[in-house]
């Protein structure tokens, strides 16, 4: 939730006309764990008593319905969700690719980056989208450290290296950290979420 409500909050602030969408449309499923203890940010309790916000939440549109190169940005929110519905799903990998190629604003945080391992910068497929850039996202020892390692796909920091990316992370596990390389936006974990949204701003400004 924080990593949708915060950046959220900006963006809304800034008078950004905002679309939710979702692999399916509709209401967008919500990790409880989320609405618990330090995940409970007052961002996220704001959120929750945001009527638009929750109108956009609960009736998202099916991202293969939008045009989303009309946009100036894509912004993709993580969670451990994103590695089961984002992975071998034509239609996030058609959204983020063509965005990217578009050279519209592609920014995604914590677990979302793992949509990026799918992705080329190349329609003929040849050359992943991350190679040779600066990136970020969930690291191994942050995916060791809340036991998920066995159950995801893939390794984000791994799967980059493997690709050719220059993968960044950050001093120490749960800081925020944040890499921009042209019009791709990668942040860490959730305590990345604000400042990817904040270089969004910057990007757009």
């Amino acid at each position: 939730m924080e990593e949708l409500a915060a950046p959220y909050e900006i963006f809304k602030n800034k008078g950004y006309d905002i679309t939710f969408a979702s692999p399916k449309g509709g209401p967008i499923p919500l990790d409880a764990g989320s609405l618990r203890g330090d995940f409970f940010t007052e961002e996220s309790k704001k959120f929750l008593l945001d009527a638009d916000a929750m109108d956009m939440f609960s009736h998202s549109k099916k991202i293969s319905d939008l045009a989303t190169v009309d946009y100036d940005c894509l912004y993709v929110p993580g969670g451990h969700g994103c590695c089961g519905d984002f992975v071998s799903n034509a239609d996030v990998r058609g959204a983020i690719e063509g965005s990217y190629r578009a050279g519209k604003i592609v920014a995604v945080v914590c677990h979302a980056p793992i949509a990026l391992v799918e992705c080329f910068k190349d329609e003929d497929g040849t050359k992943p989208l991350v190679e040779g850039l600066c990136v970020t996202g969930f690291s191994d020892a942050e995916e060791a450290a809340v036991g998920q390692t066995d159950n995801v796909p893939y390794l984000i920091e791994t799967c980059f290296k493997e690709q050719g990316a220059k993968y960044e992370k950050a001093e120490s596990d749960w800081s925020s950290h944040v890499c921009v390389d042209g019009n791709l936006v990668t942040g860490q974990n959730p305590a990345s979420s604000t400042a990817a949204a904040q270089k969004v701003v910057e990007l757009l400004s």
